[in-house]
């Protein structure tokens, strides 16, 4: 079994899409970070389990859903519909496989409107400064991500907003995990994007990952 946490925020356009794809084997479950589309409702309804997560951030969300997942494995996902869940297992099994200890979606986006251009650059300056501070193979750091629950409890990780990614990579990293990235197709998302929808948004982010790279490096 594998709990698919998906952070939701107004996502009611996308959920019942998003769930209709859980593959076999998987549980999905809900964060519901604050939703006034109902959301949280919707999810219930179409058999996910909810969590309710009052403080905002997508790095609160996320491990508001680690903390209640009870699967081995778990898996990070946007429910935004940009992802297909169907692509879990086959990322998932390397994991599960021992192959590697945490595997990181590489988005290959069907069109230029599936990904906006200042989040391709903010990002592809990130991925390289990861390969650089850290010594990680990664050319995106991706919305899906899989690993083992336990293991990612252990690291501490402490952001609770957009570097919550980023602090998952680079305290893996420090720990010697063995890291790859698999690629995924990536479409255009249903609804407005919160973060790197606006160019605005994705620098709000970039600051996130600085104050991470910060952070981690005085450590």
């Amino acid at each position: 079994m594998i709990d698919v946490l998906l952070p939701c925020l107004d996502e009611a356009a996308a959920l019942p899409w998003v769930l209709s794809r859980m593959p076999v084997g998987t549980r999905a479950i809900v964060i519901d970070n604050g939703s006034s589309d109902g959301s949280a409702e919707l999810a219930r309804s179409l058999g996910a389990e909810v969590v309710e997560c009052s403080r905002r951030g997508y790095g609160a969300a996320c491990h508001a859903g680690l903390e209640a997942a009870t699967a081995d494995f778990v898996a990070f996902c946007d429910c935004d519909a940009s992802i297909d869940p169907a692509a879990i297992p086959a990322l998932a099994a390397k994991v599960v496989d021992g192959d590697v200890d945490l595997v990181v979606a590489r988005r290959r986006p069907s069109g230029s409107m599936a990904w906006p251009w200042h989040a391709r650059v903010a990002n592809r300056a990130l991925a390289w400064n990861v390969r650089r501070r850290a010594g990680v193979p990664l050319k995106d750091l991706g919305p899906l991500r899989v690993a083992r629950r336990t293991s990612l409890l252990a690291l501490g990780i402490t952001d609770r907003r957009s570097g919550y990614p980023l602090e998952t990579v680079l305290r893996a990293a420090a720990a010697d995990w063995r890291i790859a990235g698999v690629d995924v197709a990536y479409t255009p998302r249903v609804g407005r994007s919160k973060v790197t929808g606006t160019a605005r948004g994705t620098w709000q982010a970039v600051h996130d990952m600085r104050a991470v790279f910060a952070q981690c490096s005085a450590r």
